[in-house]
């Protein structure tokens, strides 16, 4: 991306063009601080050579190379300033790093990188993808199913030619190749043509280009101009040019050419002379336009107070009569304190490039999602649209999915070249897993029915739990629906759930599901309340003491608590009314209180027992009180332990 840094890298890195500085390598320094990063780079290999591995000679070094994109002396110049100089760099050096070393298609370093500079470098105040440990993630990125076809154009030529915006039924893109309209003058750092704007015609269903002619001579100067964006009806034009005065390039005190915003209007089939939006400055600079569809807001780039990284997303509100609202940051959802850069804005996604977002090197397209909220965490959308190297300048026609952006790939016809793009339907698959538990012990069931059924009860397949108690349907589902999974086995109680799948590609759904037994024959109602029903426990005569064959009852009650773990119960003691009412009351609260022991000692927890209390004779289910002749059986009637269920769930 030379030329683009040559224009717009003073809008993307803010190196500028710095014509006093307090240099002490002289004429690399000078060569360096010019952009002429070919010569510069010479002259400090030419001091490393005599010795000179000096943490200012190997940084400007690498940036010289770095910042002609020639990645692979990037990389190893920042290797060799990493091995000397790693305590007391900056993390910028550390980004850079990775950048040039993706650029080199060298992942697998690139990711020791990351993971080594995350534990060792500050980054509180540095937030960027590539020095977050995101192993998983880039490795995600890079097995991701392609989505686009990309074709280079004919219309591209040796120098650079990039930034396509639409016009009306045309294109409207930048390039340095000579409009003859002056006599020829060169970039002194890459010895091209400045940058003007030219048009083409749209053929072979929009795909290619073709009949490429000077844009206006109004509009081009002799300086750059670059990035376009029309109003809705093609009547008013927002681009970037140089700051400059007709007799110079204008610079701020430290001798920098900003870029400043210009707007015109189309009157009678020619331009106006272009006049500046009221949010430039001498001190910072504002460029890369990007109007939203109903042309009510303007997003641009600029390194202005407030921004976040290098370069951020800015916005304003189009208010009418050369009036705007207040900049606003888009915030760090979308800007990084890397560089994001050259915005487009559909119906309901911002477009934009990035390097501070993870990426497989340079600057890399990303995707988000505009709602009533706000932006969506962008999405990188991959290769091939992507590339190790700079990718930028995308526009599309949501309708079609066809598009153009830019990119310096290897591949090329020149510096940056313009690709088209078709983007294929996406069809966003899932697939279900899962697993049983019994709800008692938290231990895996085997061999447990399992069925998937879709939105409409319609079952889409069957299967077993593994020895693990997992289950994995390979049923294709689509994203964003909902599903129901049913479970059974012989003894227990039936279950089942829904899940809905996420908007994610390719995401497997873990479903997990508890079953339980079939215990709830002894679960009943009686008079409205809910009780444990198990056979009468008996006790020896006079005795409180826990029988072998009431402990088997006894049991049962510990399964069914064991198997409705927050089920808490409480336990009352009976007895005839034989005997004296206060004999009665005393013994029947041993028993009770004996009977909850001897629960709490199979393990279930004391808590779970709210109370055990003998009443005696006071709760007869009968009349056989005191001085009443009945039967024996009837007596018995009104012997019992009943436990009752306070809460089930």
């Amino acid at each position: 991306m030379k030329i683009l840094k040559t224009y717009i890298s003073v809008l993307a890195l803010f190196l500028g063009i710095t014509i006093q500085a307090q240099l002490k390598y002289n004429d690399a320094d000078v060569n360096f601080e010019n952009l002429l990063y070919v010569k510069a780079a010479k002259q400090y290999e030419s001091l490393v050579q005599k010795g000179d591995d000096s943490q200012h000679v190997l940084q400007r070094l690498g940036d010289a190379y770095f910042l002609n994109t020639d990645m692979e002396n990037a990389a190893k110049w920042y290797g060799v300033l990493f091995s000397k100089y790693e305590k007391v760099l900056k993390p910028e050096y550390a980004f850079r790093y990775v950048h040039a070393l993706k650029g080199v298609g060298d992942y697998k370093l690139a990711k020791g990188i990351m993971k080594i500079y995350t534990q060792k470098l500050d980054l509180t105040d540095y937030q960027v993808a590539q020095l977050q440990n995101n192993d998983e993630a880039l490795d995600e990125l890079l097995a991701r199913q392609p989505q686009f076809y990309v074709t280079n154009l004919a219309i591209n030529t040796p120098v650079a030619d990039f930034g396509p915006m639409y016009y009306k039924d045309k294109i409207v893109f930048s390039s340095s190749r000579d409009s003859l309209r002056f006599e020829t003058r060169v970039y002194e750092w890459n010895q091209q043509p400045y940058l003007d704007f030219f048009m083409a015609d749209t053929i072979d269903l929009g795909s290619d280009l073709a009949t490429v002619s000077p844009f206006s001579e109004i509009l081009n100067t002799r300086y750059h101009e670059a990035v376009a964006s029309f109003m809705p009806e093609g009547n008013e034009i927002y681009f970037t040019r140089n700051n400059y005065t007709q007799e110079s390039l204008g610079r701020d005190d430290e001798g920098t050419n900003h870029l400043k915003m210009y707007t015109a209007q189309l009157h009678g089939g020619e331009w106006t002379e272009a006049e500046e939006v009221p949010f430039n400055s001498e001190d910072y600079s504002v460029g890369q336009p990007s109007l939203s569809p109903d042309g009510k807001f303007l997003f641009f780039v600029s390194d202005m107070p407030g921004s976040i990284g290098g370069t951020d997303i800015f916005m304003v509100e189009v208010l009418g009569d050369g009036n705007y609202s207040q900049p606003k940051n888009l915030g760090p959802t979308i800007n990084t304190s890397g560089r994001e850069m050259f915005p487009y804005l559909t119906e309901g996604k911002l477009y934009f490039a990035s390097d501070g977002h993870l990426g497989l090197g340079g600057l890399d397209v990303f995707e988000s999602e505009i709602s009533t909220t706000g932006f969506g965490t962008p999405v990188n959308l991959g290769q091939p649209l992507n590339s190790n190297r700079d990718d930028f300048g995308y526009i599309v026609n949501e309708s079609t999915q066809r598009g153009y952006f830019s990119s310096n790939r290897e591949g090329g016809k020149g510096d940056d070249d313009i690709y088209s793009f078709q983007r294929m339907e996406e069809s966003c698959e899932q697939t279900v897993k899962g697993s049983v538990i019994r709800k008692s012990n938290a231990q895996p069931m085997v061999n447990v029915v399992v069925e998937l059924f879709d939105a409409d009860g319609t079952s889409l397949g069957r299967t077993a739990t593994d020895p693990y108690g997992a289950f994995a349907f390979e049923t294709i589902l689509n994203c964003e629906v909902g599903y129901e999974i049913k479970i059974s086995k012989d003894g227990f109680l039936p279950n089942k759930t829904t899940f809905s799948t996420t908007d994610m590609r390719d995401f497997v759904n873990d479903v997990p599901l508890e079953i339980t037994k079939e215990l709830n024959k002894l679960i009943v109602r009686e008079n409205g309340v809910l009780k444990i029903k198990i056979d009468n426990i008996y006790f020896d005569l006079n005795k409180a003491d826990i029988r072998p064959d009431a402990a088997q009852e006894l049991n049962k009650i510990v399964e069914v608590m064991k198997e409705y773990p927050k089920m808490v119960i409480k336990i009352e003691a009976h007895t005839d009314s034989r005997g004296s009412d206060r004999y009665n009351e005393t013994l029947s609260d041993k028993r009770a209180k004996s009977t909850g022991n001897y629960i709490v000692s199979q393990g279930i927890e004391a808590t779970r027992i709210e109370s055990a209390i003998g009443y005696g004779e006071k709760l007869l289910l009968n009349q056989c009180s005191n001085g009443v002749k009945c039967s024996n059986e009837e007596h018995d009637a009104n012997r019992r332990s009943e436990f009752i269920i306070v809460k089930l769930d």
